[in-house]
């Protein structure tokens, strides 16, 4: 699990909405929000960034802290 910098909003319903992440130095945007659960862990989204590449980001509320815990691929890049 990897810590991530991501710009976000709340929307009308006052969920957290993820717009884009910053990974080692490059912006990705968040194309669509897919499922959306809560666990003990924290907030879990399933994101698509361009390309089709389908990404796990984590909010751990208790740390204020976001986390690419899973990518489509065996490495993001492009």
């Amino acid at each position: 699990m990897e810590s991530i910098e991501v710009i976000a909003r709340f929307n009308e319903q006052g969920q957290i909405d993820p717009l884009s992440f910053l990974r080692a130095g490059r912006s990705y945007h968040i194309d669509t929000i897919g499922r959306r659960w809560e666990d003990e862990s924290g907030q879990h989204f399933l994101v698509m960034v361009p390309l089709e590449r389908v990404c796990e980001l984590l909010y751990v509320i208790n740390e204020s802290r976001w986390y690419l815990k899973r990518t489509g691929l065996n490495r993001l890049s492009g």
